[in-house]
């Protein structure tokens, strides 16, 4: 049996940037995507702490060492620039491998760089 379970998590990002204009997506420095094993294209949700919105979109590579978190699209109404966000990956698993996998947490700092 596959299952679905918690791959990563990038905790307490602020958002840098907002860009309606842009095809959606969310953009990520790199170094926060290599801390949580995310790649470009995979899907990830979203959990806005300061408005509660969640949703779902899929990553874009940012410039390294940038701090970057841009909402791009659709996804630039559901937060403001200076909003505090989670960013989730999940992944499917076979039941056993699940059980023993531990998944990445990445804690950055204020202006979303690795401590």
């Amino acid at each position: 049996m596959m299952i679905q379970r918690f791959k990563s998590k990038i905790h307490r990002v602020r958002v840098t940037q907002a860009d309606l204009n842009y095809v959606g997506s969310i953009t990520i420095d790199e170094n926060l995507m290599e801390a949580a094993g995310l790649i470009d294209g995979e899907k990830v949700q979203i959990v806005n702490n300061n408005n509660g919105e969640r949703l779902e979109t899929y990553v874009i590579t940012g410039e390294r060492d940038s701090g970057v978190i841009c909402l791009n699209g659709a996804a630039a109404r559901r937060a403001q620039v200076g909003d505090v966000i989670i960013i989730i990956s999940y992944a499917w698993m076979d039941y056993e491998e699940a059980k023993a996998f531990q998944p990445k947490v990445v804690f950055p700092d204020e202006q979303n760089r690795l401590a």
